[in-house]
């Protein structure tokens, strides 16, 4: 494992990783809403390594990325920053992996960027929109525990936190598990969480547009990004074929990792 300090937009250093075969497939993983890039672990720890380069990003006020105390309203800034790791790391025609928030964050780099740098996009649990249009996509459970998330009292935010990564999963995580994710949960300021979800944007026209193969990867019991984005993300956007697991939730990845790792095997020797 190799790690990187990359000067994103406006100048915000990201935390990067970057494993794997240099020669292989790539894929550039991007993490959601108060995650950070050890969300990946499962997958950059796998036998995918064997064949595959695998690069994960600590988006701005995440993890080990530097925490501005603006920009994070700015497609722009969130455009450069995976222009930048693109860039930096000379990735060749990468994946795009994008988890829920992360759906926006590659909508902000196609619009800005354009889609001639990469090889495809996995969009996983993944949302387009920010602001009242993607209210009706949003699970209810996760919607009641928001106010929480920007709070600024100590105890308010970590139960919030608490019940929000409860609802990433269907399943009971085992405790160190649980703590862990718990963790990097907590590191981000309650005003970057805030600033996130302020936003209004709606890149279905960008995914409407795009001429690169796409999978979306979706829980069926998703608890806080409805099954319906999902479906609509495959309606809307051409070449999108999709992977539906029944009885998981918001993390695939996470919940299996076997099932997902393989998926992601399959649509990079496509691609």
């Amino acid at each position: 494992m190799t790690t990187h300090r990359i000067p994103g937009g406006g100048g915000t250093e990201l935390h990067v990783e970057d494993t794997g075969t240099a020669g292989g497939p790539t894929v550039l993983f991007i993490h959601g809403l108060s995650q950070s890039g050890l969300a990946w672990n499962a997958q950059l720890r796998s036998d995918l390594a064997d064949q595959h380069r695998l690069v994960t990003v600590d988006l701005r006020g995440h993890g080990r990325s530097e925490r501005p105390t603006d920009g994070y309203g700015d497609t722009n800034r969130w455009a450069d920053d995976i222009a930048a790791v693109i860039r930096e790391l000379d990735l060749h025609r990468p994946i795009l992996c994008g988890w829920s928030y992360g759906g926006v964050v590659i909508g902000d780099y196609l619009r800005c960027h354009g889609s001639a740098a990469l090889g495809g996009i996995i969009l996983v649990g993944a949302i387009s929109r920010l602001g009242e249009s993607v209210l009706p996509f949003m699970g209810p459970a996760f919607l009641a525990c928001v106010p929480g998330l920007f709070a600024t009292d100590v105890t308010e935010s970590m139960a919030a936190i608490e019940t929000f990564v409860g609802l990433c999963r269907a399943d009971e995580p085992e405790a160190d598990e649980f703590y862990r994710v718990l963790g990097y949960n907590a590191v981000v300021p309650p005003a970057v969480r805030q600033a996130m979800m302020d936003r209004t944007v709606d890149h279905d026209d960008v995914y409407a547009g795009l001429d690169l193969p796409v999978l979306v990867v979706h829980g069926r019991q998703d608890r806080v990004v409805k099954l319906a984005s999902g479906e609509h993300l495959a309606a809307i956007t051409p070449n999108a074929t999709t992977a539906f697991y029944a009885g998981i939730g918001h993390a695939p990845f996470l919940e299996v990792p076997e099932r997902f790792n393989e998926d992601l095997r399959a649509f990079a020797a496509k691609v």
